[in-house]
């Protein structure tokens, strides 16, 4: 199926509501990832920053990837899958240059983007102007999926009393779904889950709730951020050294074959 335009954003949006599980989302960082991941049966895929940032050896949540998201986007927009793009804090505190880098996201493919408050220096950008990019990007491309991220308990520092303000606020300007990295207690996303009327996304953790547990608690999407790429660079590396101390490889997870990489593409859309 084409992935570009409102209806598959419809089809994006329904997969927020069933009942039953969460969506599962997980996220790539480039072509042959997102490939791998869509081949594996997974309908819809994200990107993740941290991972675009490091793979060209850029930091991430600083506005320095835009040239390489909108790459990535145009490299495999438009395929079998359901595409949304992590955008970071949209590369720009103007409302409509975020606007305009959507906008050509979804001209790309794209059906949704994950638009988040953080900032580098470990503050959170106003609410206002959150919101305000929010509104800009809704008024652009109505149908597009916008995911409203606060990193209020993420970063950290006392600032978890902000959130059901700001996920109003985001609400109110318009966002599709909303997005509370860094909850880890039954608790704490029970609360976010009540603090809107949005389908919540919440990160997978190895010391969170199961996925049917976060169903359990509401919860509508389930996305996994950079820990895939994170998983694969640790694995890899783990490889080597082992190899190196011991002079065998170690057991290792499945692993795809040559053949089987080089075949992945996405066909023409």
């Amino acid at each position: 199926m084409s992935t570009v335009g409102p209806s598959a954003a419809s089809a994006f949006r329904e997969l927020h509501h069933r009942t039953g599980a969460p969506l599962l989302l997980p996220n790539a960082w480039d072509h042959a990832s997102v490939a791998a991941l869509a081949v594996a049966g997974f309908v819809a895929v994200g990107t993740t920053s941290l991972g675009v940032a490091a793979a060209a050896g850029l930091p991430d949540g600083t506005g320095r990837t835009r040239a390489e998201t909108l790459r990535l986007a145009h490299r495999i927009g438009g395929g079998s899958f359901l595409l949304t793009v992590d955008v970071e804090g949209g590369f720009s505190d103007d409302p409509a240059e975020v606007a305009d880098l959507v906008a050509e996201l979804a001209e790309a493919g794209a059906v949704g983007v994950n638009l988040e408050d953080g900032r580098a220096d470990g503050s959170l950008t106003p609410p206002r102007l959150h919101a305000a990019k929010i509104t800009a990007v809704k008024s652009a491309v109505p149908w597009l999926f916008v995911n409203a991220r606060t990193d209020t308990h993420w970063l950290g520092g006392g600032r978890e009393g902000e959130t059901a303000s700001r996920l109003a606020a985001y609400q109110d300007a318009g966002a599709d779904g909303v997005f509370v990295p860094g909850l880890t207690d039954p608790a704490s996303v029970a609360a976010a889950v009540g603090a809107t009327t949005l389908p919540l996304n919440a990160l997978a953790t190895p010391d969170g709730p199961s996925l049917a547990g976060l169903a359990d608690l509401g919860v509508r999407r389930v996305s996994l951020g950079s820990l895939l790429f994170r998983l694969a660079l640790g694995t890899a590396v783990d490889a080597a050294v082992h190899l190196r101390a011991n002079g065998v490889l170690p057991q290792l997870p499945s692993i795809p074959g040559y053949a089987v990489v080089q075949a992945l593409a996405f066909p023409e859309s």
